[in-house]
């Protein structure tokens, strides 16, 4: 049986094997052949009628070879756990190993039925749980035949029927954990996958917002201080200066979305918005105070849909005039905040990229909704609604 081990688990323990996985070199092979073997110790009977039971010489020269191929088979269905793909090839080798103890026992008599109990806990061992079930019963079924039709073998069979059974069918239960337990490893495989790519998708998304924003405005800048360059060299120096403000605060964002503690705010962003629109020479249309008290993830959403809003509008819209709204009010799912972003630059088809879809991933995360189309008249418009307590 093999597994999936989980990123950054220890593999290769030496001496330890550990449930559901196969052993991965030779001392662990060597620590669970050692496990399978010690219970062959019941195999004594046998090996002591072949010593002593007054056999002639091919009997125990013909017994001990059909004892060791026994053997030999159950140690090979034991240790090779079978795949489910190969439970026809495994049954049959079940079927070979049964009709070898029919025959030494029928053979050399009654100290070779328990090579059955062998039978039934290999069965349970190798073989799926829906045909396991009938072959312990049907190894403990041809047990008691062969022993009835053995010389003496009623006297032993009371003490072996019980071990049949339970040893088979504890096989089943442990073959049922070892499946259980590869299952719930690969699981947890799984989600450490998924957890992973959710926090590359995170980080991936807010270093796209960040820097589009930032990088946005310091383009700007740097374009407005090249024209006062050289007539207004000292309202070029404040652009510079501007440059150097917006590159260390995008130094300082980019550090905590990577450290995981970047939350943005509506004040902040608000501010930010005005800022960049003013470089652009986009008249802005903002409300004057944001004071309002929103759920924390909620904020967050919004903040982060105004965000990209405005730098779109920096980017691409040409605009000359740009309006912010920011309200709350209640519909008839409830109380909701909505954020509207409209500009009277061009309008033209909304192909969503990585923003938007990012932007569309945060919203949903809240229960929030995202419309980005052309405005009724003319210019775009960014639409972010969001359920109050949402983000609670």
């Amino acid at each position: 049986m093999t597994s999936i081990p989980q990123a950054g688990e220890p593999t290769g323990v030496p001496g330890a094997t550990r449930v559901g996985v196969r052993p991965e070199n030779g001392r662990q092979r060597i620590v669970k052949a050692l496990w399978i073997s010690v219970w062959l110790v019941y195999l004594s009977a046998p090996v002591t009628d072949l010593v002593s039971g007054g056999h002639g010489t091919t009997a125990r020269l013909l017994g001990g070879l059909g004892l060791a191929a026994f053997i030999a088979w159950y140690l090979l269905l034991v240790f090779r756990t079978a795949r489910q793909s190969d439970t026809a090839r495994v049954l049959f080798s079940v079927t070979v190993l049964a009709a070898q103890a029919a025959v030494l026992s029928l053979t050399l008599g009654r100290e070779w039925l328990v090579l059955f109990v062998y039978v039934a806990i290999a069965s349970g061992a190798a073989l799926p749980g829906e045909v396991s079930r009938w072959t312990v019963p049907g190894a403990t079924a041809l047990l008691t035949a062969t022993a009835l039709a053995v010389p003496g073998g009623k006297a032993y069979l009371a003490g072996l029927l019980i071990p049949a059974l339970m040893g088979g069918f504890a096989m089943v239960g442990i073959r049922a954990m070892i499946r259980t337990t590869i299952e719930l490893r690969e699981a947890r495989a799984t989600v450490a996958q998924l957890a992973a790519n959710e926090e590359r998708l995170r980080m991936a998304r807010d270093l796209h917002d960040l820097l589009g924003h930032s990088l946005s405005l310091i383009t700007l800048k740097s374009e407005l201080a090249g024209r006062m360059l050289p007539g207004r060299p000292e309202e070029a120096a404040r652009q510079v200066a501007d440059i150097e403000q917006v590159s260390r605060q995008a130094l300082v964002d980019v550090r905590e979305a990577v450290s995981g503690y970047r939350r943005p705010t509506l004040p902040g962003e608000l501010a930010g918005a005005r800022t960049a629109l003013t470089a652009a020479g986009i008249l802005a249309d903002l409300p004057a105070d944001w004071a309002g008290e929103l759920p924390e993830e909620t904020e967050s959403a919004l903040a982060w849909a105004l965000r990209e809003a405005v730098t779109n509008v920096v980017r691409h819209s040409g605009a000359k005039r740009c309006a912010i709204t920011l309200t709350t009010h209640q519909t008839l799912a409830g109380p909701v905040a909505e954020l509207t972003v409209t500009d009277d630059g061009r309008a033209g088809p909304c192909a969503p990229g990585n923003g938007l879809t990012g932007l569309t991933e945060r919203l949903t995360a809240v229960g929030g909704t995202l419309t980005a189309a052309p405005a009724p008249r003319s210019g775009f418009r960014l639409q972010a609604r969001v359920p109050l307590g949402s983000g609670s």
